[in-house]
């Protein structure tokens, strides 16, 4: 159920400033991303329909699709490593994978446009720094985080593990979950010096080139 973008771009946006206003701009992605996770481990089903009923538009909506692509695909990347998977299924899976990547990357750029949208009349000071990445692409992060801590923690009390594990995966756990308040800081503040003028707001597109059939060579030179 991924939102037709550009006709959602107002709306999306006219949301998006409302929540903007909240505390905690990664506390309230991190919330959205854990629904999607503990929706989707409903059914835990590549093929099961996105359940997304946030309001057409929204950012809610926008994020949580978001994370489900994350999900689906961690999945996907879980079944295409079983040793003993029938080759034309592992091609087909690929394929999947990189469709999922363009998705995942066009609904970070548009979350990147709302950013945007919503400091353009800011102006950076003369001495403005640029981050070393987008507020969207760190917002992806978090999301790609939330699935690490859900997935860790199972390890923690899977009855088939041994305590052994289940130790060395808490330790893990609680590194990601250290993880998780810095980047959620790293996050929150980012976006309070670029509303200051501390730091400048400044996107690219990814430009990827694989999926797309004038720039990959193997696509391209099909025809002749």
């Amino acid at each position: 159920m991924i939102p037709k973008i550009k006709k959602k771009i107002k709306v999306t946006q006219n949301n998006f400033l409302e929540k903007m206003n909240q505390n905690s701009f990664s506390e309230f992605a991190w919330d959205i991303f854990n629904k999607s996770i503990n929706d989707y481990h409903i059914t835990d089903n590549v093929d099961a329909n996105e359940p997304n009923n946030y309001a057409q538009g929204s950012l809610e909506q926008i994020l949580y699709s978001k994370n489900w692509i994350d999900t689906v695909q961690w999945h996907l990347e879980d079944i295409i490593r079983d040793e003993n998977i029938n080759p034309v299924k592992a091609l087909e899976i690929k394929r999947r994978i990189d469709a999922s990547n363009q998705k995942r990357t066009d609904l970070v750029e548009f979350i990147d446009s709302c950013f945007l949208n919503k400091y353009k009349n800011t102006k950076p000071k003369p001495n403005a720094k640029i981050n070393t990445e987008t507020p969207a692409w760190a917002v992806d992060r978090l999301s790609i985080l939330a699935l690490k801590v859900y997935h860790m923690e199972l390890e923690t009390r899977r009855e088939s593990a041994s305590e052994e594990h289940k130790k060395k995966c808490q330790d893990k756990l609680n590194i990601l979950l250290e993880q998780k308040k810095d980047l959620s800081s790293a996050i929150d503040q980012l976006l309070k010096d670029i509303e200051e003028g501390e730091v400048k707001i400044k996107t690219y597109k990814q430009m990827k080139m694989y999926n797309d059939e004038s720039l990959n060579p193997i696509l391209y030179q099909k025809g002749k």
